[in-house]
């Protein structure tokens, strides 16, 4: 455990899935998420993760899920997975009350440095829906670059969200860590 700026990190545990669920959604998915400034809630309907794609992430051997609190209670998470030189960033999120306090700046500084003093990784990759213009230019000005490497969005996989326009894809944002 590891505490920053009033923060404290954790690996999650099985314990925490259901509690991660809801912050998950809350951060991007229904009215809730608007309070927050990263919702998707006017592009994607439905949930954006479950608890057995959490527990994945736990139970995942080249994988961390971190767990944010702030005076007992889960207010960020975000995971770690180790893919050779680089990790991968996924799965972040904030409580929308606490965005844009600069919790999220925090938190992924955090999570660089965990990685590459873990793993000794020299890059961190992540993927973000393509049309969030102000979540890129976030990551943008955190020193991520955009590298017009996309992936299709998994359409008709209700587990990722139901869309609500038919031009999402995922673009790849790498950040060297060194």
């Amino acid at each position: 455990m590891e505490t920053t700026a009033g923060l404290t990190f954790r690996d999650a545990t099985d314990a925490d899935v259901d509690t991660l669920v809801a912050l998950v959604e809350s951060a991007y998915r229904g009215d809730a998420s608007r309070a927050g400034w990263t919702t998707e809630a006017d592009i994607l309907e439905g949930q954006r993760t479950d608890p057995e794609g959490v527990l994945a992430v736990i139970k995942s051997p080249d994988s961390r899920l971190l767990t944010v609190e702030r005076d007992g209670q889960v207010v960020a998470c975000c995971q770690l997975e180790h893919r050779g030189t680089y990790a991968y960033f996924g799965m972040f999120a904030v409580s929308p009350a606490l965005q844009g306090g600069g919790v999220g700046k925090v938190i992924i500084a955090e999570a660089e440095r965990i990685a590459r003093e873990t793993w000794g990784v020299t890059e961190m990759h992540m993927t973000v829906i393509s049309v969030r213009n102000d979540l890129v230019a976030w990551y943008e000005r955190r020193g991520y670059r955009r590298t017009g490497q996309m992936a299709p969005f998994p359409y008709g996989d209700e587990r990722f969200g139901v869309p609500q326009r038919d031009d999402l894809q995922f673009e790849l944002l790498v950040k060297p860590l060194v």
